[in-house]
């Protein structure tokens, strides 16, 4: 089992960006309208739809938003479809990018993006382009000063899990992508519950990124995170925490 965590700072920067903006409940929604729309309304029977209501009411999310989204997924309430688009791309510095979105416009947001690349330095590149460098997996986050490493590891293990690590403030448990779910009720059965769960590209190698390179960097995450459409980014770079940590707090 792996003792570094190479990702833990993009999801650190993305919980930041999820504060600023109040994005958590426009996220939450989309997931729970795409779930519902690919495995039907039932949570008792669509394990991601379950996951994200689970994550709706742990956010305080009222009952009758998440009952609407349900509805818009399955057709039951009228509205535009929501489309899931991934898009890759190299940032500043040469950093791979995987960019998850919900869109019910996939011109405005592939123009957004590419303009937003454009203006870092970076581009928006073809399907397949960076995905090679990533690994797709599912991924469970438990908070740490509740969750033992060692305790998270053992129930890992005998569920089947493919690797634990520590992050900032995290156990995190890396799963294949169609175990992900299943190994989540494994914890829940023994009362352990994490703080999100879906599915994530870990990177295979990082590039490291430096003085202003590293800037530029975090302020093209910015942009990318503060457009509506994005629901998760994945990049493969590695920064001083120093460095992190002073130019996250200007």
């Amino acid at each position: 089992m792996s003792g570094h965590n190479r990702w833990s700072k993009v999801k650190r920067f993305k919980g930041a960006i999820d504060d600023k903006r109040g994005k958590l409940f426009t996220k939450i929604i989309k997931e729970i309208t795409v779930a519902a729309r690919m495995g039907g309304g039932d949570p008792n029977g669509n394990p991601r739809l379950r996951a994200a209501i689970t994550i709706a009411k742990s956010s305080s999310m009222p009952r009758e938003n998440i009952e609407r989204a349900v509805k818009k997924g399955t057709g039951e309430l009228e509205g535009q479809a929501i489309e899931e688009i991934v898009y890759e791309g190299y940032g500043p510095g040469g950093v791979a990018v995987i960019i998850e979105t919900a869109t019910d416009n996939k011109n405005r947001t592939v123009n957004d993006l590419r303009t937003i690349f454009k203006s870092s330095g970076g581009h928006l590149g073809e399907p397949n382009s960076v995905a090679w460098m990533f690994d797709r997996c599912g991924q469970l986050l438990f908070e740490k000063d509740k969750n033992p490493e060692d305790k998270v590891m053992e129930v890992a293990l005998e569920a089947g899990a493919k690797d634990v690590s520590e992050g900032d403030g995290t156990v995190d448990v890396i799963t294949e992508v169609n175990e992900v779910y299943q190994i989540k009720e494994a914890f829940e059965k023994v009362g352990m519950h994490p703080t999100s769960s879906g599915f994530s590209y870990i990177p295979k190698s990082t590039v490291r990124v430096e003085g202003d390179n590293a800037l530029k960097l975090l302020k093209f995450l910015e942009q990318v995170e503060e457009h509506d459409d994005v629901q998760n980014v994945h990049a493969n770079f590695e920064m001083d925490d120093k460095l992190f940590e002073e130019l996250t707090n200007k």
